[in-house]
């Protein structure tokens, strides 16, 4: 998968838009809430609720999987694309994050088609 082949799949999530907050940083939001970091060569991912849980992806990706600057204490993970995480997978941990994202906000900002 390229970043921009990853950056299109956050983007086609409902209610999904396209920001750069800090000069040289791209990120997907759904309403005012971050839910994918993209880089070049990473995704920026709410990998679970904890930091316990999101650790799992550490044990299986070592080389391809870290925390997140910063944030990572909150269940944030760093993925790298196009190495040993299968696409499947980068999908798959994408849709985890915009869940979690989505399922934190008001029932107001929530964007219609999701069905969390």
């Amino acid at each position: 998968m390229t970043p921009e082949e990853l950056a299109s799949y956050c983007l086609a999530k409902p209610g999904a838009w396209a920001d750069q907050p800090w000069e040289g940083d791209r990120v997907a939001k759904v309403h005012d809430k971050i839910f994918a970091f993209l880089g070049g060569d990473a995704v920026g991912v709410k990998a679970a609720v904890d930091r316990e849980a999101a650790d799992e992806w550490l044990l299986r990706y070592p080389g391809d999987a870290s925390v997140m600057p910063y944030i990572g204490r909150s269940g944030w993970n760093t993925l790298r694309i196009g190495a040993g995480i299968p696409d499947d997978e980068i999908r798959d941990a994408v849709d985890t994050s915009y869940a979690l994202v989505v399922g934190k906000l008001p029932k107001k900002h929530r964007p219609d088609g999701w069905d969390g």
